[in-house]
């Protein structure tokens, strides 16, 4: 694979941070997507580091917690070692060591903790980008945020993120401390944040980092009914819009998705790609994080970098996969999800 030039996009500007225009998301190296596979989420990163993506993606629930240790690793036995790696972490979903989900914690002293047990397992002495990964509802964001602020006056943390927050939530956090980004779910096949949540990252100066911009992996044209092994918790019924007659009717419209990208020479996954890269404005940067745990798959999303589309071809595209035409939730259960 010829190796694309990977721009840098500045996320936030009361608080900017530069990271590359596409990151690695390293969930699925260890949970939730299969069979985890350490040496294999290694090597990825490596092979994303030596490529120019500096912006990895990880969660202390991840594993639970293995994840933040497999980055860790990975980062340290680079060639690259810590210099010039965006890390990016988050706190909130809280887990037992036994993988039970306690719930969603935003309370202050949870928060300190939280950071000083993600510090030691990365084996780094500060976070780049620190997220609150789901709201706490219970706990007023101003004080949640609070504790954040104070860890980035500790030197803990660089600057500051939250994830799946509704637009009311993004203005009150941002008014304690300067918010760098958003993490939600967007994607052809994810559109929610257009109407509200945009327009308040537009006019606030907050960047936008999308999880899943694949649609977890549908948008590549490799899932099928067939296709999830054991274990992939895409195959046990928690994303409603990737079981029975929905998955039908949704890869009806990865179909048209996959003749265009053949039109422009491309894959599915691409395309998909390339239009969320596209979504981006002078008053809106955008830094999709694709996850995978192999080479191939990392290489094949990096090429997104160099497919050109035209005005027309994203007006085309987003026709072809309209936002009211994908069938069932993006989760079973979406009460954790801010609005």
């Amino acid at each position: 694979m010829s190796t694309p030039h990977l721009e840098t996009r500045t996320l936030g500007t009361a608080s900017p941070l530069d990271v590359s225009a596409l990151g690695l998301g390293c969930m699925g190296m260890s949970e939730f997507y299969g069979t985890p596979d350490e040496q294999g989420g290694i090597d990825t990163i490596h092979r994303a580091l030596d490529l120019g993506v500096t912006f990895l993606d990880t969660a202390d629930m991840y594993g639970p917690f293995t994840n933040e240790r497999l980055v860790g690793r990975a980062i340290a036995s680079s060639s690259q070692g810590r210099d010039g790696v965006v890390v990016a972490t988050k706190f909130g979903n809280e887990r037992s060591e036994d993988g039970g989900f306690l719930g969603v914690n935003g309370r202050p002293e949870y928060v300190r903790a939280a950071c000083d047990a993600s510090l030691q397992r990365l084996g780094v002495d500060h976070i780049d980008l620190y997220y609150q990964h789901r709201v706490d509802k219970t706990v007023p964001i101003e004080e949640t945020v609070g504790a954040m602020e104070e860890l980035v006056e500790a030197g803990k943390v660089r600057h500051l993120g939250l994830s799946e927050a509704g637009p009311e939530t993004i203005r009150r956090a941002h008014a304690v401390h300067p918010i760098t980004a958003l993490q939600t779910e967007y994607s052809l096949f994810t559109r929610d944040l257009e109407a509200e949540i945009a327009p308040v990252l537009r006019e606030l100066g907050i960047g936008l980092v999308p999880y899943s911009p694949l649609g977890r992996g549908i948008l590549t044209g490799a899932v099928t009914r067939d296709s999830l092994e054991d274990g992939d918790s895409r195959a046990a019924g928690r994303f409603p819009r990737l079981q029975g007659e929905a998955l039908d009717a949704n890869l009806r419209l990865v179909d048209t998705v996959r003749g265009i990208a053949e039109e422009k020479g491309c894959t599915p996954g691409q395309l998909a790609l390339a239009w969320v890269l596209a979504q981006g404005d002078d008053e809106l940067a955008v830094a999709p994080i694709p996850g995978t745990k192999r080479v191939r798959y990392l290489e094949e999303n990096l090429g997104a970098a160099v497919v050109e589309l035209t005005a027309d071809d994203l007006v085309r595209i987003a026709e072809a996969v309209p936002a009211d035409a994908v069938v069932g939730d993006r989760y079973g259960d979406m009460s954790t999800i801010d609005a």
